[in-house]
């Protein structure tokens, strides 16, 4: 319940430049290309495609959202190393977040996901620059409904990658237009659910005294 209590709490500050909440998710994705190419639509009739494809491999996506702000970035990687996640912090604070005191960031607790992993990948100066920097929060175990970003890894899944798609290149294109569409509409996160109705709606979760 602590740490349920501890993310909903961060949900609920208000808006900070100085020290934005941006929440962070990754999903594996298969790269597919089709056996035989597909058929086009045509009047009366949709496209189709062969069952049979062809595996290229996989790869991981990231997604990183500021809900409060309506912004996001995502991209892939063709690993989900803890090299690659550390690389990921650093574009966060020195590209996406220069400026910014700290970043308050709430993620699963995958044994990447770790401030040793940044000591692991650069040298300790940086490594610990970085760190520094970051005010980590770290969903529940079975409570992964409450990072922001998996509903956002959700929504790309439905509206860009229902499809297959064979190389990883061609998979950052997609995720960048993507990325730029939703941006541009500014569309905000409006989270509603609170600590006090956790404690209500909830209530069975909660030792008893």
């Amino acid at each position: 319940m602590a740490r349920m209590e501890d993310v909903l709490d961060v949900y609920a500050r208000p808006f900070d430049r100085t020290r934005p909440v941006v929440c962070m998710d990754e999903k594996p994705y298969q790269l597919l290309a089709h056996a035989r190419d597909p058929i086009p639509a045509a009047p009366g009739r949709d496209r189709r495609e062969d069952s049979e494809y062809i595996r290229h491999g996989s790869c991981a996506i990231f997604v990183w959202i500021e809900p409060l702000a309506g912004h996001r970035r995502v991209d892939a990687r063709s690993r989900r190393t803890r090299r690659d996640w550390a690389q990921e912090i650093d574009h966060l604070l020195t590209v996406d977040y220069p400026d910014a005191e700290s970043v308050v960031l709430v993620m699963d607790n995958l044994n990447t996901h770790t401030l040793g992993s940044l000591y692991e990948t650069f040298e300790p100066v940086k490594a610990h620059r970085l760190a520094a920097r970051l005010e980590i929060h770290h969903t529940p175990n079975h409570g992964s409904w409450l990072n922001i970003a998996e509903i956002e890894l959700a929504a790309l899944t439905r509206q860009c990658l229902d499809r297959r798609i064979e190389d990883l290149d061609v998979l950052n294109h997609e995720l960048a237009a993507w990325q730029d569409t939703v941006n541009a509409d500014q569309r905000q996160v409006d989270w509603h659910f609170t600590t006090g109705e956790a404690r209500t709606r909830l209530r069975h979760l909660y030792p008893e005294y």
